[in-house]
């Protein structure tokens, strides 16, 4: 029996982690890839409070050696669910844990292309977020593989810093909102190819461009960098029984990072929220586990 069962090794679950040792509680966590989340996938944070500059597996490291070098256990392992009531069971494909509370830390991925070049320029060419990593195009040109709200507000966005944007469409339209469109629209550097469909990302070393399809006939667009913002999937369908998803996958919860079902909180990217950055996840993984806390203190 743990107090604090974290599912999820990202900035989230660790600050929980690291919140929940330092207040004197058991604490165990599993995560079924690699520690970090989706900031190890960075190769230079710049906004994280206390480095000027910083890389995401760097960062995750200190972050996974503090949790541990409080004394938070590890568990190398995939949940497949958990089940609510006042002793918490958490299964895995090969074992059960219980614990008087549970902090849901899964994280996202980025939806991914599938593409040959893809995996080879991920966090090297490739990126998933403007805010994060648009600094670094300054001045160069990029484009943006989507055509929805999120893609178009990292149009938006990187064209105030870059020389040249080209938004890749797979649709003859853009498929969010129309003020964003309008405002695409009105960008002297926005490029929008309709009906094109990302075919690979090309460069040896250094990454080079896309190989697209517009309209059926192949062509290359060179650029300095490329966005994906084809959406997210949140980890949660583990626990589709023991809390609320909403229709996008992401757990139901408030600013206190409840649940709505007691000793169970959210924390992270994987939570109903507006926005999802290191800061934000590292703030809700501290809210759930100091929740989580009173919750075992005053049971």
């Amino acid at each position: 029996m743990y107090d604090i069962i974290v599912i999820g090794g990202g900035p989230a679950g660790l600050t929980a982690a690291i919140y929940a040792r330092r207040a004197g509680k058991s604490v165990l966590i599993f995560e079924k890839d690699g520690f970090g989340g989706q900031m190890t996938h960075s190769p230079k944070i710049e906004n994280y409070p206390g480095y000027n500059e910083i890389s995401g597996l760097e960062l995750s490291d200190k972050m996974f050696e503090q949790a541990l070098a409080l004394g938070a256990e590890i568990e190398i392992d995939e949940v497949v669910s958990v089940e609510d009531g006042d002793v918490k069971k958490v299964r895995t494909a090969s074992n059960e844990f219980e614990a008087k509370a549970v902090i849901i830390a899964a994280g996202v991925k980025h939806r991914t292309l599938g593409v040959p070049g893809e995996e080879d320029f991920i966090g090297s060419g490739i990126s998933f977020c403007a805010v994060c990593d648009g600094a670094f195009y300054a001045g160069k040109t990029v484009c943006v593989v989507g055509g929805g709200n999120s893609a178009m507000q990292e149009a938006i966005m990187l064209s105030e810093r870059c020389a040249h944007v080209t938004i890749l469409q797979d649709m003859p339209y853009l498929t969010g909102e129309k003020a964003l469109a309008d405002i695409i629209s009105e960008k002297n550097n926005v490029e929008v190819l309709y009906n094109c469909r990302v075919i690979s990302f090309y460069g040896g070393d250094e990454f080079k461009g896309v190989a697209v399809s517009v309209d059926g006939a192949d062509r290359a667009v060179d650029c300095d960098g490329c966005f994906i913002a084809i959406g997210l999937v949140p980890g949660n369908s583990f626990a589709e029984k023991a809390v609320i998803l909403n229709k996008y996958g992401y757990v139901e919860s408030d600013e206190s990072c409840t649940t709505g079902k007691d000793g169970i909180y959210a924390a992270g990217d994987c939570r109903s929220k507006k926005i999802r950055q290191i800061t934000t996840a590292t703030a809700d993984g501290a809210t759930a586990a100091l929740a989580a806390c009173r919750y075992i203190d005053g049971r």
